[in-house]
């Protein structure tokens, strides 16, 4: 076995071919040289151009960022052996174990595509936004134009004077707001428990009990627990007001959480839902 057969541009290229179109929810097209997917396709999944993704493979880049592996380990739906192995291939440290994981399993990848249209979004255990789909950002607007740190739910639902966005671009009313924020609290610091040593989770806590007196009012409180279904109304520019239901799926092992947005069928809402995605990503001014 060659170096070249072993190198981090040849072990992403397999990886890529093994890798089918429909399991990442993208339509076969038109004849293919090979099954798994094209460059452009795996690039558009992972957010880099497709000339990083060809200078990787050839050998010409060899040292992405850890934002890029893990990126590209989301795309590739790499299970926690691998993603671990591109890190060293990367000549990057694994994300330790006990801490906090944005990386979303091949069996959560799979649940997610055969969602299909309703808006969803994944939710690391802080809270961070760490994958959304067309839909979402349709309903919501386009998260891409925040920082990574700033898209944070609990950032969102209780903003401290330094913070300069919102995870929703319009307004989201809550039926009923205050159980909503006692439920995410709830679940904040039941992941405190779960990630003592994360300082991601630690200075989100302690940056938003020093900025948010209601915060602070609620982790007081001492309530430990996860968040629950809701329901929102989403004030669109485009489309007007929308009722939608939210549930929140949990993965136990990571603790991460798919949230999910849907209509009661053949309601006013549906209608607006669907206008929504007709209308396309809406970036706010």
């Amino acid at each position: 076995m060659t170096t070249d057969e072993t190198s981090l541009g040849a072990t992403i290229r397999a990886w890529r071919d093994r890798l089918s179109p429909a399991a990442v929810g993208l339509p076969a097209g038109r004849v293919r040289r090979a099954a798994g997917l094209r460059r452009e396709e795996l690039a558009d999944l992972a957010g880099v151009s497709v000339d990083y993704v060809v200078r990787l493979e050839q050998g010409r880049a060899t040292t992405p960022s850890a934002q890029v592996a893990a990126a590209l380990a989301r795309a590739l739906q790499l299970g926690r052996a691998e993603r671990d192995h591109l890190y060293r291939l990367a000549g990057l440290q694994p994300p330790p174990d006990g801490l906090i994981s944005d990386h979303i399993p091949p069996g959560m990848q799979r649940v997610l595509t055969r969602l299909g249209d309703a808006p969803v979004a994944v939710f690391a255990a802080d809270w961070r936004l760490v994958r959304w789909n067309r839909g979402w950002a349709a309903l919501l607007g386009d998260p891409s134009v925040l920082a990574p740190e700033e898209r944070n739910l609990v950032r969102s639902r209780f903003p401290v004077p330094s913070d300069r966005g919102r995870l929703a671009a319009w307004p989201v009313v809550s039926e009923n707001t205050e159980a909503t924020d006692r439920a995410i609290v709830a679940d904040l610091r039941r992941a405190s428990g779960r990630y003592p040593q994360d300082a991601r989770l630690s200075g989100l806590i302690r940056r938003t009990l020093d900025g948010n007196p209601r915060f602070a009012r609620l982790w007081h409180s001492g309530a430990v627990g996860t968040h629950a279904e809701d329901r929102k109304t989403i004030r669109h520019p485009a489309v007007g007001e929308i009722t939608v239901d939210c549930d929140v799926l949990s993965d136990s092992d990571t603790d991460l959480k798919i949230v999910i947005y849907t209509t009661v069928p053949g309601s006013e809402d549906e209608t607006k839902l669907d206008l929504t995605r007709v209308a396309g990503v809406t970036t706010p001014m």
